[in-house]
């Protein structure tokens, strides 16, 4: 495997393929994501457009199996950034990670751990104080949830993370089957550095 580390307008080198992967992972539940290239590659922009935007990714035999993102809160998006401006937050202090993909045969490797790593040390080196993420709330019995299925909370808290109730956003998307984005709730998870 190989591992790559990029920053700020470095990231748009490998935006397809980190556009693709996000389709992929994104499409299981929880996120049920209908994700589009076009849609993947403009969002992008906001991580590549940022100074100290960050991404880590582990490749396989020239393949993005993995990646992780992370960028200073006061560049990512006003829906992301809202929860902690009504709440009075220094969106200076604060770091946010992006999404941390990985394809199911890679699993279980360690590199989750590698990834919240990878980011906290760019986050501590760059002096933020906060890091956080924030993950979709489906509810308990939504109809496509897996029987199988285990969220990452055990694994969130294990790492030092809380989730903040107060700390709420809404974000849109296009589900599976569905013709329509509708707006789904993410919880946001926060750890003092």
């Amino acid at each position: 495997m190989e591992f790559i580390k990029k920053v700020g307008k470095e990231i748009e080198s490998i935006f397809e393929d980190l556009a693709k992967l996000r389709i992929e992972v994104f499409h299981d539940y929880p996120y049920l994501y209908e994700g589009t290239l076009d849609y993947e590659l403009e969002y992008l922009k906001t991580y590549a457009n940022s100074e100290k935007g960050f991404l880590f990714a582990v490749y396989d035999q020239g393949k993005m199996v993995g990646a992780t993102t992370g960028i200073p809160l006061k560049d990512e998006t006003e829906e992301v950034q809202t929860p902690f401006i009504e709440q009075n937050f220094p969106l200076d202090k604060i770091f946010y990670f992006g999404e941390s993909i990985l394809l199911k045969p890679y699993r279980g490797m360690g590199l989750g751990h590698r990834f919240f790593d990878e980011r906290e040390t760019f986050a501590k080196d760059n002096g933020f104080q906060i890091t956080t993420f924030c993950s979709v709330d489906r509810g308990e019995n939504h109809p496509l949830k897996p029987i199988d299925y285990r969220p990452n909370d055990i694994f969130w808290t294990k790492r030092g993370y809380s989730q903040q109730p107060d700390l709420v956003c809404e974000m849109s998307w296009l589900d599976i089957g569905e013709t329509e984005s509708t707006q789904k709730p993410l919880r946001f998870w926060l750890k003092n550095l």
